[in-house]
């Protein structure tokens, strides 16, 4: 039966250890590797698996960072160890993959959380395709080369569980977004496709779809600060169930409404996102760094 039953079974076993006031997490003694570690959810993420009892291997490019989130973890009483790596390097992600495998064997969990938002309108986005090509670069390639260079040693093994990070964008298909959904809707389809072909060794992959989170990658959005969001702990605290439920996808109900009006009333909707569209014009951000290729880039810093 394989991972059939992994998500109820372990929803229950979350309830009896509740029940019976027994902290222990399934994390306990398990490796996990978490991307974008520097800040934000990532951040946020490694702290509440290390302080589960999993040893922790922060990744991202900023090594003072992740010296920092590395030191307070261990002030804390968990195990990190930190990984600077630019992750749109396809060579250096290979090395990661190899001094990885060498120094702490199979990984159990992978968090592909690292990322490149931006909220730009096509008709800014005409002189910059490489607005496309550097959230690509991040958002789908880099996850995908690191995932494979982790998986067989997870399928030798027979356990492994990869989240991806994505966004509830692949289900709204909200407009200024395109670069950015298209990415991250690549990245979740990789997801559900990788799991069918390794379900049979144990491994498992989970595409969580969040809403509006509160970090850094939002603030060149004015419109955003108006809007409720969760706080990186919040959506922390997520993650961190589905490392341990192993589901196949984490959304949200109104995401799930809006991707079935999609479907069926499809004109309708291109109408109410239409309206929507106009209500909210692009940041000031967005229009700053649209005049031309030469122009220099304004735009939603990364977690990395």
């Amino acid at each position: 039966m394989g991972l059939l039953l992994t998500t109820p079974i372990s929803r229950a076993r979350r309830l009896a250890r509740r029940v019976k006031g027994d902290p222990r997490s399934p994390l306990a003694g398990r490796t996990v590797m978490v991307t974008g570690a520097s800040s934000g959810i990532g951040e946020a993420t490694a702290r509440a698996c290390a302080a589960r009892g999993a040893t922790v291997l922060l990744v991202a490019r900023r090594a003072e960072a992740l010296d920092r989130v590395r030191a307070e973890i261990e002030a804390a009483g968990g195990a990190a160890y930190c990984f600077p790596v630019d992750l749109t390097d396809g060579e250096a992600v290979d090395r990661l993959v190899r001094r990885v495998h060498a120094e702490f064997g199979p990984v159990d969990h992978l968090v592909n959380n690292a990322g490149r938002s931006i909220r730009r309108s096509l008709e800014l986005t005409y002189d910059r395709f490489h607005d496309v090509e550097r959230t690509i670069a991040i958002n789908y390639l880099a996850p995908v080369r690191l995932t494979l260079g982790l998986l067989p040693a997870m399928r030798a093994q027979g356990f492994g569980h990869v989240v991806n990070v994505v966004t509830w964008g692949v289900q709204v298909k909200s407009p200024k977004f395109a670069a950015y959904i298209a990415s991250k809707a690549a990245l979740d389809v990789f997801g559900r496709i990788a799991g069918r072909e390794t379900y049979a060794d144990g491994v498992a992959f989970t595409n969580l779809r969040f809403g509006l989170v509160r970090t850094e990658m939002i603030a060149p959005t004015e419109a955003y600060a108006r809007l409720r969001a969760l706080t990186p702990e919040q959506a922390a605290e997520t993650v961190v169930k589905a490392l341990e439920d192993r589901p196949v996808t984490v959304d949200l109900l109104s995401a799930r409404l809006l991707e079935l009006a999609n479907v069926v009333a499809p004109r309708l909707t291109d109408l109410a996102f239409s309206l929507a569209d106009r209500a909210f014009p692009d940041s000031a951000a967005a229009r700053a760094g649209s005049s031309g290729r030469t122009a220099p880039e304004v735009r939603s810093p990364s977690r990395d």
